[in-house]
């Protein structure tokens, strides 16, 4: 995965600043989701991976199928990937994409593991704690995983919070 956010960065960058300088960072955002979307079929990765399919025509099987999806910049976007054997990296630059977009309005997403449900309150305070903590506005996806046992587990970016009893028991046996 870091060689492909190594590889990825570049390009994600690169259109992130187009995506400002045009004002367009919604339409990007929507054309790269569709892009990783297609790529993550099995079929089309199993073309995109065939070194016997040209890249004249793989381009143009690309452009075909998001056609409507993405704009003229965008479509100059997946011939350049396909020209320098790098479109199986449109799923890591539209992350990439996505977290730059993110940092440049002012918040995190975050995903939450938790033992039980959170009521509406409980969900409020906790947000407000959260983007407290991480001075930022944050977009927070909850999940309920049983084996946490008690407590949260939160993953924004790179940090993790583990508050979870399981997590605290692991650290203990560590110790011991």
């Amino acid at each position: 995965m870091s060689e492909l956010a190594t590889l990825a960065r570049p390009y994600s960058a690169a259109v992130f600043k187009r995506s400002k300088e045009t004002g367009t960072t919604e339409q990007w955002s929507k054309s790269l989701a569709f892009v990783s979307a297609v790529l993550n079929d099995k079929e089309i990765s199993a073309i995109v991976a065939n070194p016997k399919v040209s890249k004249e025509r793989l381009s143009a099987l690309m452009l075909d199928i998001c056609q409507g999806q993405v704009d003229e910049e965008g479509a100059n976007f997946l011939k350049l990937l396909v020209q320098n054997n790098r479109l199986t990296l449109a799923p890591t630059i539209a992350e990439l994409f996505e977290a730059l977009k993110a940092e440049s309005e002012g918040y995190v997403d975050v995903e939450v593991a938790t033992a039980y449900a959170f009521s509406k309150e409980e969900k409020q305070s906790f947000t407000s704690t959260l983007e407290k903590t991480l001075s930022k506005k944050v977009h927070m996806n909850v999940t309920v995983d049983k084996s946490l046992i008690g407590g949260v587990l939160v993953r924004a970016g790179d940090r993790v919070i583990d508050g979870s009893i399981k997590g605290q028991l692991q650290q203990l046996a560590k110790r011991l």
